[in-house]
């Protein structure tokens, strides 16, 4: 397929490749939507198996940030960027590069924090661009959105629990947490807090020594799937839902903080076959979009605002699984369309 093609596919705006000679930097933003506002997404630093890989990512990754600013109600659509891996050893030239193709683009994106980036990243594409949120709580920005993405999950687990028809009660549940960061790390020291018990994985010896000293029980990141366990909690790679790991799945519920956990389409109703209650991703993990995307408000960042409305995930969830049990339907459809209709009633 040519870029164009697959641009079409899912109906992609804009896609950019960013390619620096002087520090090596190279890159690709990709805006999906700007119906509702500019597209705001992190930027990813990743090493990719190829170019393909990559801009197959990036467009996976920017329309996934249309659909969860629209079902979160923000008035920013989606888009992301990835920097293909091993990033460059002079650090600051290369976010100044970056910060230069952002500016480029007129505000069009707005990039924040993703994998491999921090706030101090964050401050040096603002030393070229305006276009950059996520700045450190000292600067005036919002901070780190990984504990707003965590507070997200566990209100999204409230959810999922009331659809499975369970107790909405986290003592003594079991739930499986695969991937240790810093999202996953702040999902289980809440649920450990919470009274469950909480068992982990990670390909990161680190991040498994984290969750251990949380009060963690760590297990085989590649079995973790297939753990007896009330709740799933995907909180690291994509795609890690797939027709085999569905079918060994040994949870009730799946509700995690990773993005497109769906290796593609059919895994929504591979779930909902075995009858399991699935949260869709873009829902669920809208924390800490929510929390970045505030730094655009006119009134400058307000966090009980932030602190509100990643509460509501909880009611938007409460909404897709009532839509889906009415009409038959897969929740990861519901909630697509439900970002659709936004999405196009911007457009208009």
């Amino acid at each position: 397929m040519t870029v164009f093609s697959q641009m079409a596919a899912a109906g992609h705006e804009q896609v950019c490749h960013v390619a620096d000679a002087d520090t090596g930097l190279r890159a690709i933003v990709a805006v999906h939507s700007t119906a509702l506002g500019p597209g705001l997404g992190g930027v990813r630093i990743r090493e990719y198996a190829d170019e393909q890989a990559a801009l197959v990512d990036v467009l996976r990754l920017s329309e996934a940030m249309s659909y969860k600013a629209a079902c979160a109600g923000l008035r920013c659509g989606g888009a992301k960027a990835v920097v293909l891996g091993p990033f460059p050893r002079d650090r600051e030239a290369a976010m100044h590069a970056l910060g230069r193709a952002v500016d480029g683009l007129s505000g069009r994106y707005v990039a924040t924090e993703d994998m491999g980036m921090t706030e101090a990243d964050i401050a040096l594409l603002n030393e070229v661009t305006p276009h950059a949120v996520g700045r450190s709580l000292e600067a005036g920005g919002s901070g780190d959105p990984s504990p707003h993405t965590a507070d997200g999950v566990i209100a999204g687990m409230r959810a999922s629990l009331r659809a499975a028809g369970r107790a909405v009660d986290f003592q003594d549940l079991r739930v499986a947490v695969q991937g240790c960061g810093n999202v996953g790390l702040g999902v289980i020291e809440r649920l450990l807090a919470a009274g469950a018990t909480v068992i982990a994985s990670d390909i990161s010896q680190q991040a498994r020594e984290r969750a251990a000293g949380a009060g963690a029980q760590i297990v085989d990141n590649d079995r973790i799937h297939a753990e007896s366990a009330d709740i799933f909690a995907p909180c690291g790679i994509g795609a890690i839902l797939n027709a085999g790991s569905i079918a060994e799945l040994g949870c009730a519920i799946v509700a995690g903080g990773a993005n497109n956990q769906l290796a593609e389409a059919e895994d929504g109703e591979r779930l909902a076959a075995r009858g399991i209650v699935y949260a869709p991703d873009f829902v669920i993990n809208a924390g800490g979009l929510i929390n970045v995307s505030d730094e655009l408000d006119s009134e400058g960042y307000n966090a009980e605002r932030v602190r509100f409305r990643v509460a509501s995930i909880e009611s938007t969830l409460d909404e897709v699984f009532a839509q889906a049990s009415a009409q038959g339907e897969t929740t990861e459809r519901v909630a697509m369309a439900m970002a659709k209709t936004r999405i196009e009633a911007g457009s208009r």
